[in-house]
């Protein structure tokens, strides 16, 4: 209702408006009353443009916001984050190539033997070196010591993927 009255209150500008313009130049009364009329469909223009805006608010239509993803958290596993950490410090110092990420190469490579192949790593070393390679078969051996320098070189990218490689040729 108020925004009617207000309407209404910015109607009677032009139109007083257009009752001077008469009056002083009756002469150019159809030029007058044209711009009375474009001044007057601008404003309801303008109130037709505040109705729509009100009837719908700016923001994501219902379609929008259904295409936008909804991003769930993802919780990475325990163990794949151990093992993340484990290749990380790996990398630095070869008591981490022995006694972190060993442990857990040994683990698989028995387990992918055994399954795949038939094969046991610690009775039948020799079988296991000829389907693992040198590269994996150095760091899984049941006889592989100690590192003499525990912050000698750690094990390379290049190494690990060649050893993972194996890993997966099993």
């Amino acid at each position: 209702m108020r925004d009617a009255r207000r309407l209404a209150g910015l109607a009677l500008l032009p139109t007083a408006a257009l009752a001077v313009a008469l009056v002083l130049a009756p002469d150019r009364a159809a030029l007058e009353v044209h711009i009375w009329l474009l001044v007057l469909l601008g404003l309801a223009l303008l109130a037709f443009l505040r109705i729509v805006r009100v009837t719908y608010p700016s923001g994501a239509s219902p379609f929008v916001a259904s295409l936008r993803q909804h991003s769930v958290p993802v919780r990475r596993p325990a163990g794949l984050m151990r093992l993340e950490r484990e290749v990380s410090m790996a990398g630095s110092a070869a008591f981490d190539v022995h006694f972190r990420l060993r442990p857990a190469l040994v683990e698989l490579a028995t387990e992918l033997l055994l399954s795949r192949r038939g094969i046991d790593l610690e009775r039948e070393p020799g079988q296991a070196h000829a389907v693992l390679g040198d590269d994996a078969w150095e760091l899984v051996r049941p006889d592989r010591p100690q590192p003499s320098e525990r912050h000698g070189a750690g094990l390379g990218e290049v190494e690990l993927e060649r050893v993972v490689t194996a890993l997966e040729h099993v």
